[in-house]
């Protein structure tokens, strides 16, 4: 329920809390650091983990058309080292179990910028993030149970509805088309199944977090992920999770495709538009590991010309480099 931002203050870069209080926005001094460069991602990994721990408390789990609220068993990880193996553990539905996810490693990140930094100052982020969980708690116990708090001095305060954190939180999952994303998928499953789901989405979201800067990226609402390098002549790579529900498909695959330019007297690189068409297509007989998935995005990340060789393998050749074999060709 804060928004963190730095600010220059006699020759030193003030890392500053912002949050709504009893007479309006306050805003209060949580450190400071001798550089912007060493406050710059230490203030992201907090409004990440601000925004990650806020939103699933302030909106409403609206699956089967129900109203309901999502857990709280989050906060704990703010404070406990112990009850971070929780925010991997869950499977109360995709949506909630990914923001944990989130804020399992925006936690990490957090605890690896504070390396960098002396003692005093990862003590004061330390007591920051206890200030943030002990309120929140407190201002949810007001709500559920009418717990009464008093307005104190610093105070900040929490409305259902009205998350005070940066817009979506700064995080693309938990904006409510996200949400509404990934509440489809679990239209008519089982809990069987939506266990299935929510492991498989840990090992896209895994793998696919270690390339932030890739073209692509993860897809929530196919549990896939699509990633075009840059040079690589119009080739993509997408990794595809199977779809909970009877009409999903029950393997993972792993699919080549190219952009074919829409007008077919223009070559890709000047066209206007293209179409995306698969070319091969590799059906996994077993689930891959986000470090398997990762190391495939590693590769064509640095060789985006190995795109182009791999699609020209035929059926049941192996995708060089890889156990993926090809199963299905689409241009023969």
């Amino acid at each position: 329920m804060t928004v963190y931002s730095q600010h220059a203050n006699r020759g030193k870069t003030q890392i500053l809390a912002t949050y709504q209080g009893p007479g309006g926005v306050e805003s209060s001094t949580v450190t400071s650091l001798a550089t912007s460069a060493l406050a710059a991602p230490i203030v992201d990994a907090l409004n990440r983990i601000s925004a990650l721990t806020t939103v699933p408390v302030s909106v409403h789990d609206r699956r089967d058309r129900g109203v309901a609220y999502y857990p709280t068993k989050h906060l704990a990880a703010l404070t406990d080292l112990a009850s971070r193996a929780d925010l991997l553990n869950g499977a109360h539905s995709l949506w909630y179990e990914y923001t944990c996810l989130e804020l399992h490693q925006a936690l990490a990140d957090l605890d690896d910028v504070l390396t960098a930094v002396p003692e005093p100052i990862r003590i004061a982020i330390n007591a920051e993030l206890e200030t943030e969980a002990r309120q929140l708690s407190e201002a949810l116990a007001e709500y559920s149970e009418g717990t009464f708090v008093p307005e104190t001095e610093g105070r900040r305060s929490w409305d259902f509805g009205q998350p005070f954190v940066t817009y979506d939180g700064g995080v693309d999952m938990l904006s409510g088309e996200a949400r509404d994303q990934l509440d489809r998928l679990e239209e008519g499953i089982t809990p069987g199944e939506r266990e299935k789901a929510i492991a498989n989405l840990r090992v896209l979201a895994t793998a696919c977090c270690r390339f932030p800067d890739m073209l692509g990226g993860l897809e929530d609402a196919n549990l896939a992920i699509f990633a075009e390098p840059y040079d690589s002549d119009g080739y993509y790579l997408s990794v595809h999770a199977p779809k909970p529900g009877d009409d999903g498909a029950d393997a993972w695959d792993v699919e080549i495709g190219r952009w074919v330019p829409d007008d077919p007297n223009e070559d890709y690189e000047d066209c206007d538009s293209a179409t995306g068409s698969a070319v091969v297509r590799c059906v996994l007989p077993t689930s891959p590991g986000a470090d398997e998935i990762a190391d495939l995005l590693n590769r064509i990340e640095g060789e985006p010309n190995l795109l182009a060789k791999w699609a020209e393998t035929r059926v049941g050749g192996v995708l060089e480099g890889t156990r993926f074999v090809v199963t299905e060709c689409y241009d023969d």
